[in-house]
């Protein structure tokens, strides 16, 4: 089995799009662990994990937003699932940066709207990912 991609030109994933919405999913999701483990035990250390795997992951949504944009203007804006992935990482980025100045605060002042803001991200991004790489069809090589 070999990864083929489905039949419509404008339907293909990129693979600079693919490595830009697969990077952000791990690092929002190591935030989102990192505040569940603050939360549970207090130690300030995995506030700062949380804040820095949250920017990290700021800088490749931010990089896959403005990918995601320039492949829709390529395209004319005809292609309604990028305009839906392209909407997803806007929420992302916007609900991201407002959660990167929650973080910025004092450990415990971050909690609990960190850590409500880090499972919605997480989900934001993971949703746009599927989304974005949902055109990648299983199938044979002719």
């Amino acid at each position: 089995m070999a990864f083929a991609h489905a039949s419509d030109p404008a339907s293909r994933v990129h693979p600079v799009d693919a490595v830009l919405l697969t990077c952000g999913v791990p690092l929002f999701l190591g935030g989102l662990l990192s505040d569940i483990a603050y939360a549970r035990t207090y130690q300030i250390q995995w506030s700062n994990f949380a804040a820095w795997l949250i920017a990290g992951a700021m800088v490749f949504t931010g990089l896959a937003l403005a990918w995601t944009l320039l492949q829709m203007i390529r395209s004319s804006f005809r292609d309604r699932r990028r305009l839906i992935v392209f909407l997803l990482l806007l929420a992302t980025f916007a609900l991201g940066l407002v959660n990167s100045f929650i973080h910025a605060r004092d450990a415990w002042g971050s909690m609990p709207s960190g850590l409500v803001l880090s499972i919605i991200i997480t989900l934001l991004a993971a949703a746009a990912t599927w989304l974005g790489l949902s055109s990648i069809r299983l199938g044979v090589r002719p």
